[in-house]
């Protein structure tokens, strides 16, 4: 086997490089629009902090369903790689039709629709990237899809910041018509995505299960210890809300739209560049430290964001914040391949996926109301659902510690 310590991203096969590029420019679209969505819901059609929750919370887990079925099917049928190009391709038909939204419950249907092709693709995404590397490789590779990814949000951002200030200059509140503008131009990207993947992606050779049989749709047969990680993911991910909050706190803070969207561009900087290494070191010295020194990072930053008085400090926090990304995202991901069997991978990334995805959804509502309340019951103020996530994060790390086996 090859010494891990001499690998590098030459070393790395071309579906690796594929699924990357892929991503890089997917994200170059959805980071162009997704990141402006809360401030387009808040600023133009008027919605509140609940229905934002609401509008992220149900996008997300209902489709997080789909991932568990995707990723079985793609266990079953051997086939990564078109049940990734259909999840990919949805996605692009669906981001248009933000251009014509008039109501939250438009940009709802809209974005769940969009989250359904995210569901589908995910777990076979995720599930061919581990097909095409060996075990010395994982968090390299994870790591490495994670920087492209990440590196084509900052590149995205910069287009969208430079279409905002075009059409609307330093404003505090962002317009429909600028809002528009990044739609359309969102569209390109998305469509080369998809077509890089469909011509360059290759589907790798089906996993052989040991006993000769395809998965269940459960957590039976699985290890011990990726249901005990699970478990854990899923009580970090409660109080992990969706980062829309932080730039509705932002904006709170007194941050112009254009100020926001450096902050996000800081922030996918500091995510692309500790990505890559962060998995490489995940090889080397094990997953877990790096998602416990990644989680305790990301309880102080919470904290941080409660306690935050001005638009710099948001802005400082959320630059932090790209660590806690990049040192924990594609070592779970590495270590869900570590903890299942290789004809496991797809039904496994299915289920973790769709475990975040589903948690999501009570994650993103609690931090509604908590900021705002509901109905005639009062909300807490802006720092509550960071409170509550840093809080929940500190007890997952304990949990971490004490119960999971290398």
């Amino acid at each position: 086997m090859e010494n891990n310590k001499k690998m590098s991203w030459r070393d790395l096969p071309r579906n690796v490089w594929v699924v990357t590029i892929t991503s890089f420019l997917t994200d170059i679209s959805s980071e162009m629009v997704m990141n402006l969505l809360p401030l387009f819901l808040a600023n133009v059609l008027g919605v509140k902090t609940n229905i934002i929750g609401l509008i992220e919370g149900v996008a997300e887990t209902t489709a997080s369903l789909l991932k568990v079925f995707s990723g079985w099917l793609s266990d079953v049928l051997g086939q990564r790689k078109w049940l990734t190009v259909g999840g990919y391709g949805l996605s692009t038909i669906a981001k248009p039709f933000l251009y014509f939204a008039t109501t939250w419950v438009w940009v709802l249907a809209i974005r769940f629709t969009d989250r359904v092709g995210k569901g589908i693709r995910t777990a076979p995404r995720d599930a061919l990237v581990a097909d095409s590397v060996n075990e010395h490789q994982r968090g390299l590779a994870f790591g490495f899809h994670r920087a492209g990814d990440t590196a084509g949000a900052a590149l995205g951002l910069i287009i969208a910041m430079g279409i905002v200030w075009g059409v609307q200059g330093g404003s505090l509140v962002l317009t429909r018509s600028t809002f528009q503008t990044v739609v359309l131009v969102s569209i390109i990207p998305a469509i080369l995505a998809v077509l890089v993947l469909a011509v360059g992606a290759k589907e790798t050779a089906r996993p052989i299960s040991p006993n000769g049989k395809y998965p269940q749709l459960s957590l039976q047969g699985f290890d011990s210890r990726f249901k005990t990680f699970l478990l854990i993911v899923v009580l970090f991910t409660l109080g992990n809300s969706s980062d829309a909050f932080i730039i509705l706190r932002a904006q709170e803070r007194g941050l112009t739209v254009l100020e926001v969207m450096g902050m996000l561009i800081t922030f996918n900087l500091v995510y692309t560049v500790i990505s890559g290494p962060a998995g490489v070191l995940s090889d080397r010295i094990g997953r877990r430290r790096l998602i416990v020194g990644g989680w305790l990072t990301y309880s102080l930053i919470y904290l941080g964001l409660a306690l935050s008085n001005t638009g710099g400090q948001v802005w400082l926090l959320f630059a932090l914040y790209g660590i806690y990304y990049g040192t924990t995202e594609g070592a779970a991901k590495a270590m869900v391949a570590d903890l299942v069997q290789p004809d496991q991978r797809g039904t496994a990334y299915g289920i973790y996926n769709a475990a975040i995805g589903l948690t999501a959804f009570p994650a993103s509502l609690i931090a509604g109301v908590l900021w705002q309340g509901v109905g005639n019951w009062p909300g807490f103020g802006p720092s509550a659902p960071f409170f509550f996530g840093a809080g929940l994060s500190l007890v997952a790390v304990c949990l971490l510690i004490i119960n999971h086996e290398k």
